[in-house]
């Protein structure tokens, strides 16, 4: 059986997915090969260090138990600072030169540099029917809100959607570590790691955006080796939960819960960490429904990414789930029809669009709507063409345009949403 090294190396040779596989499969029986694997691989193993050196000179050689036991001093932060200098560096001078530099330093820079992923292990270690796996990391995911109208209702948790780097915190024993949504840890941001590095913390896994006034600049600081200018970041926090039900996969704690228990740590947090306002919403009634268009309106005006919808008794989930939504910001604008038009190929004989003008919000507005319409809505409303003239309609779009010469708005991606009177003229 081949060396965990050798392995590696034998791994960098082909970048074919099968053959990767296939040594993977020759190997995989063996139990420091696995161990050395799920060290690496899993994300939530870390070692809190940063600077590990490449070996220059052989040692005598380090057996896999010696390293796994002295490495776990770093994983349980026994072993910090100098402390874990001194420690790596006697690790280093342990092993011989290609046993650290292709394996050992590998593990603890958490990158086997040979293309191999945690899925790729477990598509592995599945098909040979072993029960070993490589912990993937999973935190929530949000399905779209317009695709699924019917799961709003009731009373429901309203937030605004920052457009930022989305960043899962785990703090363990004092020490905040600060991970991608697939798992990738962010090094770049020590100011938000030495805030949320506090004993108060511990055990509990935050879950929110890195802010900045320039998001495309933030996202060339994400990933840089060196250098990284991240000053003016700043983490706004929307959800927390212990880490213990984060590892199980979901919270017991419901939305509201865990928003109190958020409000509770935040006498903890330094400038760089703010809470994510919220309100709650009941979408049952027409206040509720009227004051989530305002929420809208001014998502729109202060160029949030957009809403998101939780209803408030439902749980975090480490995966894509239903208890969060999110919904696009939309326009919705209430203008008379001038016109109607008749439409082309199969939709001929019927209403194609209707020319609608008006002002709204102080904006001229002069477009043409023809989406958002059934086959049945088209048909009626061409039979009664001539009745529609002078009546008002809601539209609902994505943004306000303006016409090249400037004289009136228009909207991007217009959909007729409905009728609002019943006479010409008339706005109910």
């Amino acid at each position: 059986m081949s060396e965990p090294w050798v392995i590696i190396k034998e791994l960098e040779s082909d970048n074919s997915r099968l053959f990767k596989e296939s040594i993977i499969e020759k190997n995989l029986n063996n139990i420091s090969f696995q161990e050395g694997l799920s060290m690496c691989l899993d994300p939530l193993v870390t070692f809190g260090v940063k600077q590990v050196p490449d070996s220059t000179k052989d040692g005598k050689g380090l057996k896999w138990e010696s390293f796994k036991n002295s490495v776990n001093l770093l994983i349980e932060r026994e072993k910090t600072g100098h402390a874990a200098r001194d420690l790596i560096i006697e690790l280093v001078n342990a092993s011989k030169q290609n046993e650290w530099n292709d394996w050992y330093r590998r593990i603890l820079i958490k990158d086997l540099r040979c293309g191999v992923s945690e899925k790729t292990v477990n598509n592995v270690a599945k098909k040979m029917d072993l029960e070993f796996r490589v912990p993937v990391f999973s935190c929530m995911l949000a399905h779209d809100g317009a695709k699924h109208p019917k799961k709003i209702k009731g009373d429901c948790l309203v937030e605004y959607k920052y457009d930022g780097v989305r960043v899962i915190a785990i703090v363990k024993k004092g020490k905040a570590t600060l991970y991608s949504r697939n798992g990738k840890i962010f090094n770049n941001f020590p100011k938000i790691e030495n805030a949320l590095s506090k004993q108060e913390f511990n055990n509990i896994v935050f879950d929110g955006e890195i802010m900045s006034d320039d998001f495309q600049a933030l996202m060339k600081q994400v990933y840089r080796k060196s250098g990284a200018e991240t000053d003016d970041a700043y983490l706004a926090l929307f959800d927390m939960l212990p880490l213990k039900e984060f590892n199980i996969g979901k919270s017991i704690m419901n939305s509201i819960d865990r928003k109190k228990e958020l409000a509770k740590l935040s006498k903890y947090f330094d400038n760089v960490i703010q809470l994510v306002d919220y309100e709650i919403i009941n979408f049952d009634t027409d206040d509720g429904k009227d004051q989530f268009s305002l929420m809208n309106k001014e998502a729109l005006e202060k160029g949030y990414e957009g809403l998101m919808i939780k209803p408030t008794n439902n749980f975090y989930e480490c995966k894509r789930s239903h208890a969060w939504l999110k919904i696009k910001p939309f326009i919705e604008v209430t203008l008379k029809v001038k016109d109607i038009q008749e439409g082309t190929g199969k939709h001929a004989g019927k209403l194609g669009a209707f020319q609608v003008e008006g002002i709204d919000d102080d904006k001229f507005f002069s477009l043409s709507v023809g989406s958002g319409l059934t086959d049945d809505d088209r048909e009626k409303f061409w039979a009664s063409k001539d009745n529609l003239i002078g009546r008002m309609i809601e539209i609902r779009a994505d943004a306000i345009t303006q016409s090249i010469e400037g004289e009136h708005y228009s909207l991007r991606f217009p959909r007729f949403k409905n009728f609002r009177g019943f006479e010409e003229d008339e706005k109910i």
